[in-house]
């Protein structure tokens, strides 16, 4: 299994100095198994770049696994070239239980008069599969599913291939219980000896006092779940659009000196774009 970040921001894209290191694109993971079958975790603007890319490969067949319908994982779409390909064949999974529901969203993206191009007018053959929180394959990928605790509903994905599992969980609030998340204990299991985690992180203690209930978590909490359930390795995701490379680096040796206090040999990075990790 091949994993590259195609982005790794949250809420908005950014631009600077600043932010050259860990970069400014949102939410965009693709995920490639052993014999080459390719899924994409989120269109955030991440995926515009990585589009360009799968032009040139001629990867025609595609599937996007969407996390949930904000606007930081779904602003990419309109930009993505293969969708204006007639050679490519890509399917969408969500958490909408209908594919009615999940093309409606989709199509939101690409509605008059936001953007000249409706979903309707595209080339691509373009399918979606709306599967709620439903465990499938595709290819020799098993993909498990759970619910967010986010506003607004989500999902988050454990991807398995011969043995090693990597975790897509991102805009997971664990100290605040949205209607449709589950208890804390229920997202230890799901990890539970993952060998790579990427999971939300964005924001700091001091932050989270002001925006309790926005979706998203502590990185110190973040921490935690992955030493309680064993994780090998964790990456920090979805920075705050604020927080600069340096500000990151500094969440990152924090974040490494509380594994080092517990005794823990778990690994911990913050997910950087145009990150590559072979699994």
């Amino acid at each position: 299994m091949l994993i590259r970040c195609w982005g790794s921001r949250g809420s908005i894209a950014v631009s600077g100095k600043e932010y050259l290191k860990y970069g400014g694109d949102t939410a965009c993971v693709e995920v490639i198994g052993s014999n080459g079958d390719l899924l994409i975790l989120d269109a955030g603007t991440g995926i515009r770049k990585l589009g360009c890319e799968l032009v040139k490969r001629r990867s025609y067949n595609i599937n996007l696994l969407l996390t949930h319908a904000h606007w930081d994982h779904l602003s990419g779409f309109p930009f993505f070239k293969p969708i204006y390909n007639p050679k490519f064949n890509i399917k969408v999974y969500g958490p909408q239980e209908t594919q009615v529901s999940l093309k409606r969203i989709v199509s939101k993206t690409m509605a008059s008069p936001y953007f000249p191009v409706e979903l309707d007018a595209i080339s691509a053959d373009i399918s979606f599969l709306g599967m709620g929180n439903k465990n499938y394959t595709i290819g020799p990928l098993s993909i498990t599913t759970i619910p967010i605790s986010h506003p607004n509903e989500g999902v988050g994905y454990r991807i398995e291939e011969n043995g090693r599992s990597f975790i897509f969980l991102t805009d997971n609030e664990l100290k605040f219980p949205h209607p449709t998340g589950l208890e804390y204990s229920k997202y230890v299991e799901f990890v539970r000896g993952a060998d790579i985690l990427f999971h939300d992180a964005e924001f700091r203690r001091s932050e989270y006092r002001k925006t309790k209930g926005w979706g998203h978590s502590v990185f110190t909490d973040t921490v935690r779940l992955a030493l309680e359930a064993g994780v090998k390795t964790l990456g920090l995701f979805h920075h705050n659009q604020d927080r600069t490379d340096k500000e990151i680096d500094a969440i990152t040796l924090e974040a490494r000196d509380i594994i080092r206090k517990k005794g823990s040999k778990m690994k911990c990075f913050a997910v950087r774009q145009d990150m590559e990790i072979k699994l």
